[in-house]
């Protein structure tokens, strides 16, 4: 397979590289996340280590996964459950805590392989609500026509919701996402983005709050 092995330290990465190669698989290196995400387009696997030196890595998986179905299993030295969880629901196949075994490695990317891989994302990247338009790969919102100013967060909240309409967020999900953190879920920063996205784009049906539950996109009444 054509490999992309996205990992920072050079050592690591040279050994890893010598022993897929032996395996018989043509490696491509990338040690900055901009790279990952340039070169994954072009590859059949890719290995990523969640510990970059320009971008976290979990950032890079959620943004490959927008766009790409390719195999990928997280390869890092994070050790805690909670960046396991946040690594296989941010789209990874699988995670391998550092220091492992080549066989093992080997072995995981045959198992990830044999199941296959998850659907490929639509490449309409555009969601409707009512008079409300979410352009996900633009990055913009229209409101009857008219362009809405939002922050980086604040789109991303609602870009979170309108990936999958109808879908309830729960809260510590969202803050996980969004803001890298569970932990916020006793502060009230979700809700006011919440509340400034209603405000912003005029429509406060947008937003549905599920009390107790989390949040989904709405209508906009």
């Amino acid at each position: 397979m054509r490999v992309l092995l996205v990992e920072d330290d050079d050592r690591l990465a040279s050994a890893l590289t010598t022993a897929l190669a032996r395996h018989g698989h043509q490696v491509t290196r990338a040690g900055l996340a901009v790279d990952a995400l340039r070169l994954a387009g072009g590859v059949d696997f890719v290995l990523l280590d969640l510990g970059l030196p320009d971008m976290d890595g979990l950032d890079v998986l959620r943004r490959l996964r927008r766009v790409s179905a390719v195999p990928l299993i997280v390869v890092t030295a994070r050790t805690e459950e909670r960046e396991v969880l946040r690594g296989l629901r941010s789209g990874a196949d699988d995670f391998l805590v550092k220091p492992f075994r080549t066989v093992e490695l080997m072995a995981r990317m045959e198992a990830v392989v044999r199941r296959g891989t998850r659907p490929r994302p639509p490449r309409d990247e555009v969601v409707r609500v009512g008079d409300v338009r979410i352009d996900l790969e633009g990055r913009q919102v229209t409101v009857a026509g008219a362009p809405v100013t939002l922050t980086r967060r604040e789109f991303d909240l609602l870009a979170m919701l309108a990936r999958e309409p109808g879908v309830v967020r729960g809260r510590e999900e969202i803050l996980d996402e969004i803001w890298g953190d569970p932990l916020l879920s006793a502060s009230r920063s979700l809700d006011v983005h919440v509340a400034n996205l209603r405000a912003k784009t005029g429509r406060p049906g947008l937003v549905e709050t599920l009390r107790g539950t989390g949040y989904r996109l709405g209508s906009t009444a």
